[in-house]
């Protein structure tokens, strides 16, 4: 069984999830430290808890969701797991936090590159991949089938969905991830996104306004 622990990091309260099991072994998905502080803050709950990190996913390089990828990479010696198209972004990052006026380094770390129906495990823990393109060309979902929750990116929120503002975001594909990826799921589906509470996929389809 995997628990999730959720962080808020960085100046657009971005959500970091350490997914861990039994064994110890825990996943790190979208490490958005920015702070030397944050990042104690994650290591420290890592440490105290006795967790070996194995895994490292981005479910999309947009900046608030990667600021602690390098910190990562050195600390635990892990590769970053992302879908290609989100290459291209991931290089962009320096140039990206200036015109905030905010600083960070490129990922200078291995990339492996993942797609649609790639299987991670996680000790007896199964976590499948969903393309979910809209928001960026490159995000991914993290669907766990046993427990019936899905790590969402910035792809679904509670009661709204992914900007398509920004380079790469195109409204009509997120929109038709989100209905022909997502909604397959189980109503019951817990839905941990990239910003605010968590909510379910039955109520996103009674409640959510952009997509009734």
């Amino acid at each position: 069984m995997l628990h999730i622990k959720t962080f808020t990091f960085n100046p657009f309260s971005e959500n970091t999830y350490i997914l861990y099991n039994e064994e110890k072994k825990c996943v790190i998905i979208d490490p958005g430290c920015y702070s030397n502080n944050e990042e104690k803050e994650l290591f420290n709950f890592i440490k105290d808890n006795g967790l070996t990190p194995t895994l490292f996913i981005n479910t999309h390089c947009h900046i608030d969701h990667v600021w602690g990828n390098e910190y990562i990479n050195h600390t635990y010696n892990l590769p970053l797991h992302i879908h290609q198209y989100e290459q291209p972004i991931l290089d962009r990052l320096p140039e990206v936090a200036a015109l905030y006026q905010l600083e960070a380094k490129s990922f200078s770390g291995q990339v492996h590159y993942i797609k649609e129906g790639n299987i991670f495990t996680v000790g007896k823990d199964v976590l499948i991949t969903l393309h979910t393109p809209g928001h960026s060309p490159g995000s991914i979902c993290l669907y766990n089938e046993q427990q019936e929750w899905l790590m969402g990116g910035d792809v679904l929120f509670k009661e709204s969905i992914g900007r398509t503002d920004l380079p790469g975001g195109d409204h009509q594909t997120l929109i038709q991830s989100i209905k022909e990826k997502l909604w397959l799921l189980p109503n019951s589906t817990v839905v941990y996104s990239g910003h605010g509470p968590t909510t379910t996929i039955g109520y996103e389809k009674q409640y959510n306004p952009f997509l009734i």
